[in-house]
């Protein structure tokens, strides 16, 4: 059964705004997301997801407006592991079943999702497709996802990339309640 939801956060990391309106269920997470941030300088980004097939990237589009210029991206994987940028193949990625659009809370959901790391113990490595914002480069990222247990306003996940490590709250569904440094929800 799929639902229709949407999800808006305080983006501390960008100084800004970000809301999401959401469908999922069976395997499937479709999105649509606009953002505003003030850091490093004011920019808007607007953003369409489709994962499917067990929570797997198949396309992200982002557009970024800054003062300056409009910048697009489309990201696409073809579900054999093969990753293109703007029809442009992207080596490195083997592997790699997710996008992770910077300063985005909604995109840590999908490996959640996927592993159950909302519901019960685990602990997973994974290659992502990690697109920058506002520049809107990509490049490959490894990123751990491990199960810590109950937390204040949901289930704890320990997001860990280089040196970066963050507790994360993800609610039953598996959505970004608080990320810290990141992220708070609001709604």
């Amino acid at each position: 059964m799929r639902t229709s939801r949407v999800l808006s956060w305080s983006v501390a990391a960008s100084g800004g705004y970000e809301t999401a309106w959401v469908e999922d269920g069976d395997g499937v997470l479709r999105a649509r997301g606009r953002a505003v941030g003030t850091t490093p300088a004011p920019y808007w980004v607007s953003y369409e997801l489709d994962a499917v097939d067990g929570f797997v990237t198949r396309r992200l589009r982002v557009t970024v407006e800054t003062a300056e210029r409009t910048r697009s991206l489309d990201l696409r994987h073809d579900g054999r592991g093969g990753w293109t940028a703007d029809g442009e193949p992207l080596p490195g990625f083997d592997g790699a079943l997710d996008c992770d659009l910077g300063l985005c809370p909604l995109t840590n959901t999908m490996p959640v999702l996927r592993h159950g790391l909302h519901r019960g113990p685990g602990e997973r490595r994974l290659l992502m497709a990690w697109v920058s914002v506002p520049a809107l480069t990509v490049r490959p990222s490894w990123q751990t996802y491990t199960y810590l247990g109950p937390g204040r306003k949901g289930t704890r996940v320990r997001f860990g990339s280089g040196s970066l490590r963050s507790d994360v709250e993800f609610d039953a569904d598996g959505y970004v309640v608080d990320y810290p440094g990141l992220a708070t929800r609001l709604v």
